[in-house]
């Protein structure tokens, strides 16, 4: 056999070998979410392939409320979360857990919306406001917005805690005596088109809010640091893909399938999404600040220093190999 031919035929051997071989073995991953637009990142990572092609299986659960998702990321049920980012501070100060945000996300583009029969906030005084748990995020986001209006917490109105935002937006609708809630889209829309009362912006009265965060458990992300580098990889990957003009139709289609909701809502989400959403989910210092003086505010207990509660490491590392 000629020389050439043996090469041919060893490259060729190894070419099989090579095909033969089992394919790499994918990292597996339990995330909770809040149902909402500002999943949109995450529908295209998925639909995209943005997280296969790292080697990632990611399976998206659904939170029913903070609880359950604080909980289970504590427990190691899920390895990822994205919530308001005040939950993973909630998780340092109250659950003595060591948590940690990896990335940003978007300002909320909260509202909040009351009864038709409520004029103006101040008629609030002596109703039921519903919250998902009363000492976290968007709570505090309430709880300013009418405290700046001259009411007080305990004193001059009753909180009720009913849950995620899907379930305050059904449970304003089925019950009159709950009058007020902070809603984010596509709820807020849909309350809405369904007559409650839009009394305006959270951040345009209380300033600018970190919102919507990716987090960890510290210890996790440490033994598992080239995961989450992946996984930001296709986050931010997702959210950039997303917020391309070319692909809005398409972003669209995505939101209406995955949050089963008419194409005119998912249009008028992604809209409002693109004007809240962080640039490759970078997280706002400004913004996060403000959560914690809302924090300390409505607690009455100080909080670290913001620093003390972040770990952009694995996020500058997924943004310098993008």
């Amino acid at each position: 056999m000629s020389p050439l031919r043996k090469l041919a035929t060893a490259a060729a051997t190894l070419a099989l070998v090579a095909g033969s071989s089992p394919a790499a073995a994918e990292t597996k991953l339990t995330i909770m979410v809040f149902a909402g637009m500002q999943n949109l990142p995450l529908f295209v990572a998925q639909s995209k392939g943005l997280f296969a092609k790292r080697g990632l299986a990611v399976d998206m659960k659904i939170a029913p409320n903070s609880d359950e998702l604080r909980n289970g990321l504590a427990d190691g049920r899920f390895q990822i979360v994205h919530a308001a980012a005040d939950n993973s501070v909630a998780m340092v100060e109250m659950a003595k857990v060591d948590a940690k945000i990896v990335v940003g996300g978007d300002n909320g583009m909260n509202r909040l919306f009351v009864q038709t029969d409520i004029g103006a906030i101040t008629d609030l005084r002596g109703k039921t406001v519903a919250v998902d748990a009363p000492n976290t995020a968007y709570a505090f986001q309430l709880y300013e917005m009418l405290r700046l209006a001259g009411l007080e917490r305990e004193k001059d109105y009753t909180v009720q805690v009913v849950g995620a935002t899907m379930r305050r937006v059904d449970a304003l609708l089925a019950d009159k005596t709950l009058s007020a809630t902070m809603l984010n889209p596509p709820f807020s829309l849909r309350a809405a088109k369904a007559g409650l009362k839009d009394m305006g912006e959270a951040t345009a009265s209380i300033g600018p809010y970190q919102a919507s965060a990716g987090f960890v458990l510290a210890a996790w992300g440490r033994d598992n640091a080239e995961t989450v580098v992946k996984y930001l990889s296709a986050y931010i990957e997702g959210m950039r893909w997303a917020a391309d003009p070319a692909n809005k139709a398409e972003a669209i289609r995505l939101v209406a399938e995955n949050l089963k909701m008419p194409e005119d809502i998912a249009a008028a989400g992604y809209d409002l999404l693109m004007t809240g959403m962080n640039k490759d989910a970078a997280l706002d210092m400004k913004g996060f600040e403000n959560v914690l003086a809302l924090r300390t505010r409505h607690t009455g207990k100080p909080t670290r220093p913001a620093a003390d509660y972040i770990d952009l490491s694995y996020y500058q590392k997924a943004i310098a190999g993008m």
